[in-house]
């Protein structure tokens, strides 16, 4: 949740997701009185059966308590061992302060949990001379989880005055009365606020999810992660969890800085998990904000909505995690194209015909196989934002850019284009030529709308173009890109809001501007179908001002 001097005037953050009598619940800061920010913030909250489509709830509590009269921000659902879901939520209390809250079901045999109430403990934790908290950064308490000992355990992000993050870890017994530990269980200079921690264990093996308490010691490690936001962005480090200690280790390499890697390279932030134990997976959600001016928000009626849900887990190298959309996603498709074996000439653009091109699934595998003439990467060339955004789709290079060009107006005055670039660089240790892949969503063509954000976004993809083909994942809808790179090693998510490609007047295409032909192995394209939101069959991302609910409208 954004302090008010920063929120962008936008907040639906997601909190406390998860499945509760094979109901699925995502509850995200919603307010009830416009599309931007209001101290009056509530947990809105939506369920459905299959992650696809999805109901509004009432909310599931408002401003009500001296301890959150001025706002119920974010926070996170806990499953206790008896089946019970308990929310800790930070409040903004009548001095303006943040401390921590707890609010349970009030019939816990109504599987929609309908109804919440505020236990009179509140706040449970609370920011004082001894402890020293800033009480304008304490928030966002994590999913709890349960030591051998028979303790609970909770994080809540914060930061000092010196800009060192901090999850300052409490402890008990009961969930109700809780004891702030001698230590954090992470911190890092210099990184200023963090926001909307999320701790979670990850199996080394498979890619089934592992539940939060899990005490496995060999065959899981923890990810923290963390929304900085000096950044807004998503950091996450892999590492160990030392339970005697209560202390979190990233492993060698990583740093929980902006060094660290990204959830998702585009817009995207606030983001948490859950675990499904029905389906063994670790779910994720991510708020993603809006790239218009706030007028237009208020105009529209809304801003802000949630990512499609991702399943993710641990590469088997240990040393990143993927993300892929959830199964359930594929159930909108509908007419279907297929392509095998094309080669892409160096210049060219091809038209991908049968599909709703706003509203659209496409996935698309490439094989480059002469590697030698990619251009050489310099080594001052860190910063794959910077690449992509001094990048001109007109400037022929070696290899690449090649990949979708989406959401393209029959003129081509507006497209969304997603790429790849292929760099080799000289490594002098072993002489050996290593090549760097590197990603790109590009905005800058995406409206003729010069108010809105055209930002340009990229990172690299941890693969070897040498002997693993380049594939791409993106989905399409309206105002909306989601992008997976490599399999869901890299993730950019843009937003758009085209004059001209709007509707049947949206178009898609596969393009190659490099010297050099690029082999397209397959590719799939699916229009979208519409899901039920409330009833009414709506596109998958965009929001109606009737609701302003959180999801994407499937």
């Amino acid at each position: 949740m954004k302090s008010n001097s920063t929120n962008k005037n936008k907040n639906p953050d997601p909190n406390g997701p998860m499945i509760y009598k094979g109901i699925y619940h995502l509850f995200y800061q919603y307010n009830p009185y416009g599309a931007v920010w209001d101290v009056r913030i509530v947990w809105g909250h939506s369920t459905s059966v299959d992650l696809v489509n999805w109901i509004s709830q009432p909310p599931a509590f408002n401003p009500s308590q001296p301890s959150d009269i001025n706002g119920c921000w974010s926070g996170s659902v806990t499953i206790l061992p008896n089946g019970k879901p308990v929310i800790l939520y930070t409040g903004i209390d009548q001095n303006k302060g943040q401390v921590q809250n707890v609010a349970v079901p009030v019939n816990i045999s109504d599987p929609y949990l309908r109804e919440w109430s505020k236990p009179p403990q509140n706040p449970l934790m609370t920011t004082n001379a001894v402890n020293g908290i800033n009480p304008d950064r304490f928030r966002d308490p994590t999913t709890a989880w349960l030591g051998r000992d028979g303790e609970w355990r909770v994080i809540v992000g914060s930061s000092t005055d010196d800009r060192r993050g901090l999850a300052i870890l409490y402890k008990s017994r009961d969930f109700f009365n809780w004891t702030q530990s001698m230590k954090p269980l992470h911190y890092e200079d210099l990184t200023g606020m963090w926001e909307c921690p999320d701790f979670f264990p990850v199996s080394i093996t498979g890619s089934d999810g592992v539940e939060t308490s899990s005490v496995g010691e060999n065959g899981i490690k923890h990810v923290l992660k963390v929304s900085l936001i000096e950044t807004l962005h998503d950091y996450y480090t892999i590492g160990s969890y030392d339970r005697e200690k209560d202390v979190y280790v990233p492993d060698l390499g990583f740093v929980q800085n902006e060094s660290a890697p990204r959830l998702d390279y585009g817009k995207y932030y606030a983001s948490k998990t859950f675990y499904d134990d029905v389906k063994k997976r670790r779910i994720l959600w991510g708020w993603v904000n809006e790239s218009s001016p706030a007028k237009d928000d208020i105009e529209k009626g809304w801003s802000g909505l949630q990512s499609f849900p991702r399943k993710i887990w641990l590469d088997e190298s240990g040393k990143e995690l993927l993300q892929w959309p959830i199964e359930e996603i594929e159930t909108l498709r509908g007419q279907q194209v297929n392509w095998q074996k094309k080669v892409l000439k160096a210049g060219s653009t091809l038209q991908v015909h049968g599909v709703t091109a706003a509203q659209a699934d496409v996935e698309v595998s490439f094989k480059v196989k002469e590697l030698e003439k990619a251009d050489v990467i310099e080594p001052s060339w860190t910063d794959p934002q910077k690449i992509c955004s001094q990048g001109d789709l007109s400037v022929m290079s070696g290899l690449g850019p090649f990949g979708l060009m989406v959401l393209a107006s029959n003129d081509m005055e507006e497209y969304t284009s997603v790429y790849f670039r292929i760099f080799k660089s000289n490594d002098d240790t072993n002489k050996k030529t290593k090549y760097v892949v590197l990603m790109c969503s590009d905005q800058s063509r995406s409206s003729l709308n010069d108010e809105n954000d055209k930002s340009t976004f990229g990172a690299f993809v941890a693969i070897d173009p040498s002997h693993q083909t380049i594939s791409l994942r993106t989905l399409i809808d309206h105002s909306i890109v989601e992008s997976y790179g490599g399999g869901g090693r890299t993730c950019i998510t843009s937003r758009v809001y085209p004059k001209l490609a709007i509707g049947e007047n949206a178009n898609l295409f596969v393009f190659n501007k490099g010297t050099q032909s690029v082999d397209i192995l397959t590719l799939s394209a699916w229009s979208l179908k519409s899901a039920q939101i409330n009833g009414d069959l709506m596109s998958p991302f965009i929001e109606r001002e009737e609701s302003r609910s959180p999801n994407h409208q499937f």
